[in-house]
């Protein structure tokens, strides 16, 4: 068995597309490996910001031979479809074999060297790979992200020969930019090539460039007695910008830690890529940075950290004169500027989608304990800052600096609290709004746009949800049970339709009904509870008697979950389905008996009574349980009926011959039934 090296060396590779360049890579190479017939141990991709490489163990050095029977048509066939089987096999009349009237032939196909199916893999992985950006060089017809340089193919310790638009394979890479040696250098194998990597200031794995960045920060901030500020995004993106790592820290003027600390962390990390620095005596930025340069400074890092802080005290200029300028300007005039934003072409414009979410703000505020007429003003308040200087150049800051906005203009806290916190949650991660008028606000947002684009038919389809539709009705199920708030949701998607349809921008031929946004709420709560463990179908059933409180709803779906994992429920539900699938044979011969059951007929059989009284019994009890919401005692209400169910299928005829018991017993199926179906709608559940 051998090993596969193959090293696609370029010019830089953006940080952003370098992780899901090794990811193709490995799926494209594993696809064409196992189309040519190779086995192997293990394949390994990694990437970085100048190389792709493919490291694959145990190929065999060739395929095996082949050998494979393909049935043809019948000896009675006409003669065209014998001609057309064999160009498809390309052996000869002779060459088949008759079985039971039908041609058969046996292609045999001799193994192939492992390494010129090497060759033609990688051609067809450089030439088919799908860069989200690529671009032509020079005078070739390839693409690649940026101009690709060198190709290593090594299989078992040598050269697989062959050239893709005029370069070469062959065994040479090279190290460092900067601090390298400087000239190209031969490797024999995967270990060889890393580890003279290595010696050329060159990190291979992503992992251990991060693992060199976040050691070397946390070090640098140690010794001044400081704390990293993590933020696993950015650094994700500064190991994939350099090859040899080396974190620097730097100084920042102080004046400007009179700034919001969300303007200096993002403005150091989408302008430079820059570490933000903590004091961790106060737990507040200190006015520090930490830089990650791709070479080791003789001077240890003094000019670069010098040059470094004179970028950033320009970029926090700019930042600062945004600050300054737009808490002279205010709320007012934002939104009026909001009237010529375009919120969608079909949903009119940011100003036309404020009034909305005021006015639906107001009627979700009595269901979470805010006051209606400051709720519709935070409404109203809460996209302002989209017309803010500071937003327009830092757009992932709406909500936040309408929040510091809102603080600065003593808008009072209920208003600062909903602006800010609008848009949350905006990942599984993500807090939940818990203030009142904050949740008031977080909630009509999040159901204007779900009813919005349901309305112009912009609902996701397979992957697709460019509307992040389905993380807004998550949010929103995640503040109503995180709350806890009781939301009658029908109620409000009705409110939040009426008002779309009566605003200014909306002429809908066909406006969303909520029976179709409610079902879309079920698939999402169905998500959120297969993550915690639940039973889907539990779900199903729990919505399937029209229920809208997601409170309620979730209760139900945790104490039926406990009632099914005992004995007591898994019989129950055997047994109601052995009712339910009587009555349905019944109800399509076109009636079902309902009414009173009799306990006086002559000769009834015991079980026939007892399960009529337990019927009875069960109803009042569930009735009673449910009033309360207390869903584990309907449960165990319902556990009362397992052994008289099981009793009356054991001991009782349903199908008599005699009319008056036949009917009689198919009315207490049908109480069975209705009965367990005031917990739930049993025939959803699977089992």
């Amino acid at each position: 068995m051998a090993q596969l090296l193959v090293e696609l060396f370029s010019e830089e590779i953006p940080a952003r597309m370098q992780q899901g360049a090794a990811r193709d890579l490995e799926r494209m190479a594993a696809e064409r490996l196992k189309v040519a017939g190779l086995t192997y141990e293990a394949l390994t991709t990694f990437a970085g910001p100048r190389r792709l490489t493919l490291v694959v163990e145990g190929l065999p050095t060739a395929t095996p031979d082949r050998e494979e029977e393909l049935k043809g048509p019948r000896t009675s066939a006409p003669e065209q479809a014998l001609d057309g089987f064999l160009r498809k096999t390309g052996l000869t009349k002779d060459q088949l074999s008759e079985r039971d009237g039908v041609w058969f032939a046996v292609v045999r196909e001799k193994g192939r060297p492992t390494a010129a199916l090497i060759a033609e893999m990688v051609d067809g992985v450089v030439r088919g790979f799908p860069w989200p950006k690529s671009m032509r060089w020079g005078s070739g017809t390839l693409r690649w992200i940026r101009p690709l340089k060198r190709i290593v193919a090594l299989f078992d310790g040598h050269v697989v020969p062959f050239e893709i638009d005029g370069i070469p394979s062959g065994d040479l890479t090279e190290g460092h930019r900067f601090l390298g040696c400087g000239r190209p250098f031969a490797v024999k194998d995967f270990a060889d090539y890393r580890a003279k990597l290595e010696s050329d200031f060159v990190l291979l794995d992503v992992v251990d460039r991060k693992l060199r960045i976040l050691e070397g920060a946390q070090a640098a901030c140690a010794a001044k007695g400081l704390a990293l500020v993590d933020d696993d995004g950015l650094l994700d993106e500064v190991a994939g910008l350099a090859e040899w790592p080396t974190p620097i820290l730097g100084d920042m003027d102080p004046q400007f830690l009179t700034l919001p600390p969300e303007v200096i962390r993002l403005s150091m990390k989408v302008h430079q890529k820059y570490f933000a620095v903590r004091d961790p005596a106060i737990g507040e930025l200190a006015p520090h940075f930490v830089v990650v340069a791709n070479i080791a400074a003789v001077d240890g890092g003094v000019a670069l950290a010098a040059g470094n802080a004179r970028v950033l005290s320009a970029r926090l200029d700019d930042a600062r004169f945004f600050w300054d300028e737009d808490r002279k300007v205010g709320f007012a005039p934002w939104l009026t500027k909001l009237a010529g934003v375009t919120y969608h072409a079909k949903l009119g414009t940011m100003a036309e989608r404020v009034d909305r979410l005021s006015v639906l703000a107001g009627v979700i505020a009595p269901y979470v304990g805010s006051d209606e007429n400051v709720a519709k003003e935070a409404g109203r308040l809460a996209k302002a800052d989209l017309a803010s200087g500071m937003v327009g150049e830092f757009p992932e800051l709406q909500g936040v600096m309408g929040g510091y906005y809102a603080q600065h203009a003593q808008l009072g806290l209920p208003t600062i609290d909903a602006i800010r916190n609008h848009y949350q949650p905006q990942g599984p991660k993500d807090h939940v709004p818990t203030a009142p008028t904050a949740a008031a606000v977080a909630l009509a947002d999040k159901i204007d746009a779900l009813v919005g684009f349901f309305a112009i038919d912009e609902r996701p389809t397979g992957s697709k949800d460019p509307f992040a539709l389905r993380r807004a009705a998550l949010g929103v199920i995640r503040i109503v049970l995180e709350g806890p708030h009781r939301l009658p949701l029908t109620e409000v998607l009705e409110a939040a339709r009426t008002i779309l349809i009566t605003s200014r921008a909306m002429s809908l031929d066909t406006p969303p009904t909520t029976k179709e946004i409610l079902a879309f709420f079920a698939d999402r709560l169905k998500v959120l509870l297969r993550d915690q463990g639940k039973r889907h179908d539990l779900v199903d059933a729990v919505f399937a008697l029209g229920d809208d409180d997601l409170v309620r709803i979730v209760r139900r779906v945790e104490a039926l979950d406990a009632f099914l994992a005992t004995e007591d429920g898994a019989n129950l539900l055997a047994g109601y389905k052995r009712a339910s699938n009587i009555l349905k044979a019944e109800e399509k011969k076109g009636f079902v008996p309902t009414g009173m059951v009799n306990t006086g007929l002559p000769n009834q059989p015991e079980a026939e009574t007892t399960l009529a009284f337990a019927v009875a019994a069960a109803a009042t009890a569930v009735d009673a349980a449910l009033e309360t919401e207390d869903f584990a005692a309907a449960m165990r209400a319902l556990s009362q009926l397992r052994a008289p169910v099981d009793a009356f299928f054991d001991k009782v005829m349903v199908n008599s011959d005699v009319a008056e018991e036949r009917e009689n017993r198919l009315k207490l199926l049908g109480q069975v039934r209705a009965v367990m179906g005031r917990v739930a709608d049993f025939g959803q559940i699977a089992g």
